[in-house]
């Protein structure tokens, strides 16, 4: 059967002008999602994306001020690529079309395939969204000393640090891990990760495709 296409904005909270890094969870949306065009878009002035509560504060009104000057191109749906779901909740009231962000997204994945979730994250607390889905399933969350932002993720010295980790939350238990942060898609460390670990890996920008995939329907 053959689907209609779905034209999907994609908002990313990580300043940039080099359209590989703006392109590059579209481009995994769309090759996941063959029957969907995604527009990549970036907030500005956010060099180094959402990592604390001041870059989420000058980052929200950004986000909803975008989302709305993107109504005229009928969007199918709007994603937020980023694991804190910032504004998502706020521009769901407000819009008649679907918005989906990665953090819950990803917990609810998590929670298909395990029982005891490990979260790594840039952030020393997981998000507030995803919390609020795992409960008691999250058994441990760690934020690697080597990674402040989602640029440290482009590192030699970053990615070690998540996959160490990684396997520390093996250690402690962990039949799950959610990564927290969308800049791990951006340099492929799921795959990498379960590659050492053995355990699934919850990957942020596939889990949000998934759900707005299942929000759209099959």
């Amino acid at each position: 059967m053959e689907h209609s296409r779905r034209r999907i904005a994609l908002i990313r909270v990580l300043t940039s002008r080099d359209p590989q890094v703006l392109e590059s969870h579209g481009k995994i949306l769309m090759a996941l999602f063959p029957e969907w065009d995604v527009c990549s878009y970036c907030i500005p002035d956010q060099p180094e994306g959402i990592h604390d509560e001041e870059t989420k504060k000058r980052a929200l009104p950004k986000i909803e001020r975008l989302a709305f000057s993107l109504l005229p191109e009928n969007f199918d749906g709007i994603i937020v690529s980023c694991a804190d779901d910032p504004a998502v909740e706020s521009l769901r009231r407000q819009l008649s079309i679907p918005v989906i962000g990665a953090g819950r997204s990803t917990a609810l994945l998590a929670l298909g395939v395990g029982r005891r979730v490990g979260v790594i994250g840039i952030t020393d607390e997981t998000p507030a969204g995803m919390k609020d889905i795992l409960k008691d399933f999250l058994i441990k969350e760690i934020h690697p000393k080597e990674v402040h932002s989602t640029l440290d993720l482009m590192t030699r010295e970053g990615r070690a640090a998540v996959l160490k980790e990684a396997m520390n939350l093996k250690k402690e238990g962990a039949d799950v891990i959610a990564l927290a942060c969308t800049g791990m898609s951006t340099v492929s460390l799921a795959s990498e990760i379960k590659k050492e670990v053995n355990i699934p890996v919850i990957d942020p920008v596939s889990a949000e495709g998934a759900l707005m995939w299942a929000t759209l329907g099959f």
